[in-house]
């Protein structure tokens, strides 16, 4: 009988008479003992008060219900639904809201709503990984920042191919320590696209330098990349290069240059079909023409597979002469192949770009020397 009272009562009561009633019966409902029919009566009030055309009405029912594990769930998930200012407080506090709610949520919800699942402390993987797959830019910055919300690693992949072309989203993934090596590789390549299609790129360096320009680019970071790159995702990196189709001889020569051995042995592993314990062995103490079958059989051309060798062997004259020279061999290979037989356009391509390191690696040697000299005077 009260509720029935009360029920006529907000036909004609004010807004904010209606609103504090509201958060009254709310309480009510979860704090005082009732008996099973008033709490069903009250329950039905509560419901009625979800359609009260007052946003007051519907805020005061959030503020009570929103924080109570007691609260009833159809309850909350259609406060969820409402406009934003009272959806917040279920979506970012309730905690009778299941990862199945909010990931109906955020399918059917607008893109605020997306924000505010997006923020939500202790966010579940499974929630996150919805979010990824149909959020928006703008969305998925808000999910990149809570700091308390689990993401996948298959997550962030998906986050870096929809998104990766946004620089929030580019800048908070990179800021990551638990991005895959794989995933920022990915994002070089959005950088290198999105630089190319620059219209103040292209008026300062010209069209036809843009592609060369963009592809060394590319490679000097993949290979900064590889120098933090853990055993297990190397792997998952040289499948995604291949799948890419960066896994190209240049790459390979430039990361063998340059110390990257490990992923050089796994590119081989991967492009040969050979066992790894046979690649590493092979690179490390076959002969001349072992080797240089191995580096064929990876679909290296026959015109630049001699100059892989003669690297390989120059790696291991440094490594067992413990050598100044192991962390670059640019300058001793462009040395070794000066004054060679000619060479196919491919071949000499691929010798030019060994000159090219050797020159940078000059040039960083005699900086370091002259800082050197500075410190000590």
């Amino acid at each position: 009988m009260i509720v029935a009272a009360f029920l006529r009562w907000v036909e004609t009561a004010k807004a904010g008479d209606r609103a504090r009633a509201a958060n009254a019966l709310a309480r009510a409902f979860l704090r005082s003992a009732m008996a099973p029919q008033e709490r069903r009566a009250a329950h039905v009030a509560l419901i009625y008060l979800l359609d009260d055309p007052s946003p007051r009405v519907r805020l005061a029912l959030a503020e009570v219900l929103a924080g109570s594990s007691e609260a009833p769930r159809g309850l909350v998930v259609s406060l969820a639904e409402d406009q934003p200012e009272i959806a917040a407080l279920p979506i970012l506090n309730s905690p009778v809201l299941t990862d199945a709610d909010l990931v109906d949520l955020a399918g059917r919800g607008s893109a605020a709503t997306r924000a505010l699942i997006a923020a939500r402390a202790g966010l579940s993987r499974g929630v996150a990984a919805a979010l990824a797959e149909i959020g928006d830019a703008e969305e998925v910055v808000v999910l990149l920042e809570n700091p308390t919300a689990q993401i996948a690693r298959l997550t962030l992949k998906r986050i870096a191919e929809r998104h990766g072309a946004n620089d929030g989203v580019r800048s908070l993934l990179l800021e990551r320590a638990d991005l895959p090596a794989a995933v920022r590789q990915l994002l070089v390549q959005c950088v290198a696209e999105a630089l190319s299609g620059s219209a103040f790129v292209r008026a300062a360096i010209g069209v036809r330098r843009i592609e060369r320009v963009t592809r060394e680019a590319g490679h000097a970071a993949t290979i900064a990349i590889l120098g933090n790159v853990t055993a297990d995702e190397l792997p998952v990196l040289v499948e995604h290069l291949r799948a890419e189709r960066r896994l190209t001889p240049a790459l390979l020569m430039q990361a063998l240059c340059l110390g990257r051995t490990d992923f050089f042995a796994a590119a081989i592993t991967l492009l040969s079909g050979v066992e790894e314990r046979r690649v590493r062995s092979i690179l490390a103490t076959a002969r001349h023409h072992a080797v240089r079958a191995l580096i064929e059989s990876a679909g290296l051309a026959r015109e630049v597979s001699a100059v892989f060798v003669e690297a390989i062997l120059l790696w291991r004259n440094a490594v067992h002469s413990a050598s100044d020279e192991t962390d670059n061999i640019a300058p001793l290979l462009a040395e070794r192949l000066q004054g060679s037989v000619p060479h196919s356009p491919s071949a000499c391509e691929l010798i030019e770009m060994v000159a090219k390191l050797a020159v940078a690696e000059e040039r960083r040697r005699a900086r370091d020397y002259a800082t050197s000299l500075a410190l000590v005077a």
